[in-house]
């Protein structure tokens, strides 16, 4: 199992000389993947299905995108990751050629995390209606990966049409870059089952990320792909350290001992890689390496 390591995208030390600094590192040391976001606004007065409040460090939150490709021209072999894009916010065709761009750019690291989004406020934003969302995706990735493919492209949905043409350029990555897709509840570990290229889902609670870690792979297999080589990938916003956690606790908090066993216990999951988005908790790059560097080690003894 890899670990990823988040971005400082967002919260008090998001920065360009931040970012920088923390791509390097982390390729430096080994990590697979730099992760960012996508958020768009922090609602001072959340309401309806997102009434819970967001943390505080979303009110600055750098854009995904041009976030990763100003760090590919400051790397060399760090994948990039978007964990995730808000699908319905954005036209396919328009971010297929974007995401093609920086893979170029960055000689084919780019790994497109896709989800459906939450946050009432952020659709009202962008004037974006939330029925039909999880419909739409399925066709949203054909699209993106018609763009990708050979010219000329076409195509012709309920949801998004292209008519025949050429886009350009193509990505590096034969087919695109491999797109992750955010799910937890079944119906939608389903879809990314049948659609993705790879599961990206929270670990907030072990019998049911257990659960939907077995419904992808079954799900793959009755869509006659092989789950073994579909990734899996864990993101937490959780934060290791020395004191540990009374039980019941969430999935990889508490200790340093503590997330090192569920860490393990992810890991005989077969989940293929995990970061933990610190950020939230006002750390520096710093000592978010001098934790992940010590859980490491935890993990190796």
């Amino acid at each position: 199992m890899e670990f990823g390591f988040a971005l400082p995208q967002t919260g008090v030390h998001a920065s360009p000389e931040a970012l920088v600094r923390a791509a390097q590192e982390a390729e430096r040391r080994g990590y697979a993947t730099a992760w960012v976001l996508e958020r768009l606004l922090r609602p001072l007065h959340p309401r309806g299905s997102s009434g819970r409040p967001m943390p505080e460090s979303y009110a600055t939150a750098y854009d995904p995108i041009e976030t990763l490709t100003f760090v590919a021209a400051h790397t060399e072999r760090i994948r990039l990751g978007t964990s995730i894009l808000v699908a319905p916010f954005h036209v396919p065709v328009l971010l297929a050629k974007r995401l093609a761009t920086l893979d170029r750019f960055s000689g084919g690291r780019v790994v497109a995390g896709l989800g459906l989004g939450w946050s009432e406020e952020e659709f009202e934003a962008v004037n974006v209606p939330t029925q039909r969302r999880g419909a739409a995706l399925g066709e949203f990735v054909a699209t993106l990966r018609a763009a990708w493919g050979p010219d000329p492209v076409r195509f012709s949905g309920r949801f998004y049409r292209v008519p025949e043409s050429q886009i350009n350029p193509k990505p590096v990555q034969p087919g695109g870059p491999p797109v992750l897709i955010a799910a937890q509840a079944p119906a939608a570990v389903e879809r990314a089952a049948r659609i993705g290229d790879g599961l990206h889902a929270i670990p907030a609670e072990w019998s049911a990320f257990e659960g939907a870690v077995d419904r992808f792979r079954r799900a793959a297999r009755a869509a006659g792909r092989d789950p073994d080589a579909l990734p899996i990938v864990a993101r937490t916003n959780t934060a290791p350290g020395d004191d540990p956690a009374p039980d019941p606790r969430p999935p990889l908090s508490g200790s340093y001992a503590q997330v090192a066993e569920d860490l393990r216990r992810l890991a005989d999951l077969g989940v293929t890689e995990v970061f933990f988005d610190m950020n939230r908790f006002g750390l520096t790059v710093d000592e978010q390496f001098r934790r992940l560097e010590r859980l490491r080690q935890t993990v190796a003894r």
